[in-house]
């Protein structure tokens, strides 16, 4: 567990006491003296937690332990707040620790669900009426987040500097979250997955990826596709969201198109993430889409549910899945039976009261 910065503590604390809570109904006392799973579905969780983020880089230089990513190897998963403090440069911080920890565990498909949950108001009045939930599926090791480029020519005064960034985008990188778009979506209700590009101005990463994309579907005949410019995309978030089913995209269109998806569900707050290395060489990391708010942070009022919703994707990979989806459940019945509430969502209620309530639910079964 590495809480972060801000509110990441207070929502990764809200969260693990969900989690304990899950796991202590699911245990009988041999399974509970052992902390191992057993073959009816119980589980317990021995945690170590990281005081990694932006107060152990003032303390030490450095945001994770210089063997940070070699201790983190031997865990099972990752559970995450967030990262980012004022006094500390965002690149510094999110470079230092989440990306650091993302490229080098190949991490490489970042999965955030958007759902309409019930009771929940949405500025699109279409939700009212309709069913809306599709998935967000990020390439999360490449793209325009590659970290490739560098900065020069100060020498030459001020406003003489030159700065490239460079985004790079490989077949093999392509190909495999495409593929692992096309398998979510034979999942789900509907099979079809969007993707997303911007090949009419970027001529060469974005022209692989549709290449890529092509090539690909070849292999899913059963699953519908489409390929859509991310601007057009953007629209289609908001004026036909019902025809979404699990959009693929890079790693800065998926960003931003998440965010939106999230905000359009009611609020950042609920929205979660999963950082996942499909191949289970490395631990996958778990958190919430919502940064560390400094404006809030200290006050107890963040929104837990995100951070708890991660918990519960965090579970289906570990092979709890019905765990998981107890999680799930015990959100939406927070939500429509108008219990506690952050104010984000309408209410007053503090992130504590939100994850005791939660608690309460899925001890309840």
């Amino acid at each position: 567990m590495i809480p972060g910065d801000g509110v990441g503590r207070e929502v990764a604390a809200a969260g693990r006491a969900v989690l304990d809570e899950l796991a202590a109904a699911s245990l009988d006392e041999p399974a509970a003296a052992s902390g191992t799973a057993s073959a009816d579905g119980a589980f317990a969780f021995e945690w170590t937690e990281f005081p990694w983020g932006c107060d152990y880089y003032l303390k030490t230089g450095r945001m994770m332990a210089a063997d940070g990513l070699d201790v983190l190897k031997d865990f099972d998963a990752i559970y995450f707040g967030a990262v980012g403090w004022p006094s500390v440069p965002d690149h510094v911080s999110l470079w230092g620790l989440r990306l650091n920890i993302c490229q080098n565990l190949d991490q490489w498909a970042n999965v955030r669900p958007v759902r309409f949950h019930p009771g929940v108001v949405s500025p699109l009045r279409k939700a009212d009426e309709t069913t809306l939930d599709w998935v967000v599926v990020r390439e999360n090791s490449e793209g325009e987040y590659a970290g490739l480029g560098g900065r020069n020519l100060s020498a030459r005064g001020v406003g003489s500097e030159v700065a490239v960034q460079t985004a790079l985008f490989t077949e093999r990188g392509c190909e495999r979250i495409m593929r692992f778009a096309f398998d979510l979506a034979r999942t789900r209700p509907r099979a079809k997955v969007s993707s997303v590009t911007k090949s009419n101005a970027q001529q060469f990463g974005m022209v692989l990826w549709d290449e890529t994309f092509a090539r690909v579907a070849g292999d899913y005949p059963d699953v519908e596709t489409e390929s859509v410019l991310v601007d057009a995309m953007a629209a289609k978030f908001v004026l036909r969201p019902e025809d979404l089913s699990v959009v693929v995209a890079s790693n800065l269109h998926a960003d931003i198109l998440s965010d939106l998806g999230s905000a359009l569900a009611g609020s950042l707050g609920v929205a979660a993430s999963a950082n996942l290395n499909p191949d289970r060489r490395f631990p996958s990391m778990f958190e919430p889409v919502h940064g560390s708010a400094p404006d809030i942070a200290g006050k107890f009022i963040c929104n837990p549910i995100g951070q708890i919703w991660s918990a519960g994707l965090m579970l289906e990979h570990l092979g709890e899945v019905a765990a998981g989806r107890a999680i799930v459940d015990a959100i939406e019945t927070l939500l429509r039976e108008s219990g506690p509430r952050t104010r984000d969502m309408g209410g007053q209620a503090g992130t504590a009261d939100v994850g005791k309530a939660l608690a309460e639910i899925v001890a309840q079964g």
